[in-house]
């Protein structure tokens, strides 16, 4: 079966525009037969994304996506099929969601010194119930009238670099790895197109379970190098759209960039084998 399915996909359970069920029932209008919602540091999605997924014949993977930092750069952990009522990894996510807020504040903080007045109620009405980030502050920064555009707020005040800007709390990629595997989980990297090749097989000797071949920053000569990655270090594939929505601006990404059944059923055996 060559079936499509996308393993990378936000909701506004972390900084997706959709709610879950907008997502699902995108995914069932562009013919995906199985996909993975990967909310930063946020399982929130999952348990209605799975209901849903079962009325609308699409099966749904549990997933995340966590940062890490290595060598003092960003790199996002993407974990699949993890038990998500495990104790220790909701107290993991948890925390990150806590340093999400303190870093919101320190945020806040760095704007004001600019002249311009933010609140974090301010940014929790955009946020809402989910795990807080930069896309909220932009656009809680729209919403004021404190820039004229959603990137502007980026580009000149919480982008890396820009003046309001704050790093958020990572831990290692072995830690990240770490923590889905003993939630039962596959660990792998996002979008490596963003690394050097060095970081990459570092990364990868460090014992993650694959890497995310399919992505729309991928060329189709990224693509076939990742496919041979995976297959000299006998690793697993993913792939997906990195689906957000709304401001990104990204919709055409959604049902374009995916992996296949075989890849998912590769992934369903390594697991089966580990637990044997």
């Amino acid at each position: 079966m060559n079936g499509k399915v996308d393993l990378h996909m936000h909701t506004n359970h972390s900084d997706g525009f959709y709610s879950t069920s907008k997502i699902i029932n995108k995914a069932k209008e562009l013919g995906l037969d199985a996909i993975s919602i990967t909310d930063h540091d946020s399982t929130g999605a999952i348990e209605e994304a799975t209901e849903l997924g079962n009325e609308l014949g699409i099966e749904v993977i549990p997933g995340v996506e966590i940062s890490s930092e290595y060598n003092g750069k960003e790199v996002h952990i993407l974990g699949y099929f993890f038990d998500h009522k495990n104790k220790e990894f909701a107290r993991y996510l948890n925390f990150f969601r806590e340093e999400r807020i303190k870093r919101a504040e320190r945020i806040i903080k760095k704007l004001e010194n600019l002249g311009l007045h933010l609140t974090f109620k301010d940014i929790i009405s955009v946020s809402k119930n989910s795990a807080v980030g930069r896309p909220h502050i932009a656009q809680a920064m729209l919403n004021k009238g404190l820039v004229s555009s959603y990137y502007e707020a980026f580009n000149k005040y919480i982008g890396n670099g820009c003046p309001a800007y704050e790093k958020k709390v990572h831990l290692s990629p072995e830690s990240a790895y770490k923590i889905i595997t003993d939630a039962g989980g596959l660990s792998f990297i996002a979008h490596p197109g963003f690394m050097p090749e060095d970081i990459l097989k570092e990364l990868i000797d460090a014992g993650v379970d694959g890497i995310e071949v399919y992505h729309p920053s991928h060329t189709p000569q990224k693509i076939k190098f990742y496919k041979g990655i995976v297959s000299e270090y006998y690793l697993l594939e993913s792939g997906g759209s990195d689906y957000h929505g709304g401001q990104r601006n990204d919709d055409e990404n959604f049902g374009k960039y995916y992996t296949t059944f075989a890849a998912l059923d590769a992934m369903k055996k390594r697991l089966t084998r580990s637990i044997a």
